[in-house]
């Protein structure tokens, strides 16, 4: 039996309509998603989590007890509709390495801002705004520990927008540094075999996969980085 994982893919952003309401919408590559209730409970569990169907379901159940939603809907074509827009991933593989590696290899590394005054504004909504305790909110804020592997993806996706396979491509032959998007280009792509469409495959056979594919999953769930599609 295959093993399957999933997680949310964009970032959520308060709109206002032309009556002044305000709603939450899914951004993903420039573009806006509208989600009903459901979808936006789903997309929330999975939002900074990677977790498999049943997993998914128990948090989403709990969420909707929590807030006595009700719908007629069941959460197995709720799913299945996020991933058809795009909104959540899945991975599938015989392992769970595998499903993991199905799930990121080609989804895109954006870093959160670590802008001193950003954060200090969302620590200041957290405590006085919203209640939480000054200790729980700075232990959230605190600055985050990365090991070396976990610096080197950030330093990375900081440069330009990266896949997790082309991440691993880039760690595997030292290429931490681009002037340009031709050098970025011949160190992604400079043999004969290589594609954007087989790099995913390619890399899956190197070294530093498994060590990337684990600080690009620490670093998404310690919620220092989102993830993308083009």
């Amino acid at each position: 039996m295959n093993n399957k994982l999933y997680t949310a893919v964009g970032r959520t952003k308060i709109k206002s309509s032309v009556n002044g309401k305000r709603y939450p919408a899914v951004i993903l590559n420039d573009k806006e998603y509208i989600l009903d209730l459901q979808e936006m409970i789903v997309w929330t569990v999975l939002n900074w989590r990677i977790l498999t169907a049943e997993e998914t379901q128990t948090f989403y159940e709990s969420k909707r007890n929590e807030i006595g939603y009700d719908s007629s809907k069941n959460f197995e074509d709720c799913l299945h509709r996020l991933i058809q827009r795009g909104l959540v991933a899945e991975g599938i593989g015989k392992t769970k390495a595998d499903a993991l590696y199905d799930l990121l290899s080609e989804l895109y590394i954006v870093p959160i801002s670590e802008s001193i005054l950003l954060r200090t504004i969302s620590f200041v909504r957290l405590t006085v705004f919203h209640g939480v305790p000054f200790s729980a909110a700075k232990k959230l804020f605190g600055r985050d520990k990365r090991s070396e592997n976990e610096k080197k993806v950030m330093h990375l996706a900081k440069q330009t927008l990266l896949s997790t396979a082309e991440i691993i491509k880039c760690i595997e032959t030292d290429s931490l540094n681009f002037n340009s998007e031709e050098q970025l280009l011949d160190t992604l792509y400079y043999d004969n075999m290589t594609t954007c469409d087989n790099i995913a495959e390619t890399s899956r056979n190197f070294a530093s996969c498994r060590p990337v594919l684990t600080s690009v999953t620490n670093l998404l769930l310690r919620r220092q980085i989102i993830l993308e599609r083009l």
